[in-house]
């Protein structure tokens, strides 16, 4: 497959909405296996969204299992036109993304969640996650939406840091 070059901020597509999938033909598959190879491709990445590859598509790609720590997780999700149908908690951790390849940040999200998506097939799906994966689930369907962890942080001078 390939590896995609990632986009970085201030590009504008990085805060664009992405529009929904309405057929999953070899084309969507293409860009479904070229994200995950460009994910597994980038050290300590954990998911990906279709807006990072210049692609306005409500696609993302997550793989908690590549983390180095040990997370309860689900393996590999491909979700289509994922959307959050229920939230729970709060959890407040140190994100990183490849769109924003110089800061990491400190965001408070949701503890538990639940995602309705379709996947790679066409076939609808629920899923019930918490932790780790539910931070990254929603990190990346921010994407879809425009939003870049930097628009989740409470203060950018306290919750901003230099990547090191």
């Amino acid at each position: 497959m390939a590896i995609l070059k990632i986009l970085t901020i201030p590009n504008d597509i990085l805060k664009q909405i992405s529009s929904p999938v309405d057929v999953i033909d070899n084309g969507v598959k293409k860009l479904i296996a070229d994200m995950c190879d460009t994910m597994k491709s980038s050290s300590h990445c954990v998911g990906i969204a279709a807006p990072q590859v210049g692609v306005l598509s409500r696609i993302i790609a997550v793989d908690v299992s590549l983390n180095m720590k040990p997370h309860k997780n689900n393996g590999l999700l491909i979700m289509i036109n994922p959307e959050i149908v229920y939230s729970s908690g709060k959890l407040k951790s140190r994100e990183g993304c490849l769109s924003v390849p110089d800061f990491t940040g400190n965001v408070t999200r949701k503890a538990k969640i639940e995602v309705k998506y379709l996947d790679i097939n066409g076939e609808k799906k629920i899923l019930k996650t918490s932790g780790f994966e539910s931070i990254v689930l929603q990190h990346e369907i921010d994407h879809l939406d425009g939003f870049l962890f930097l628009d989740r942080v409470s203060s950018l001078k306290t919750d901003v840091f230099k990547r090191i």
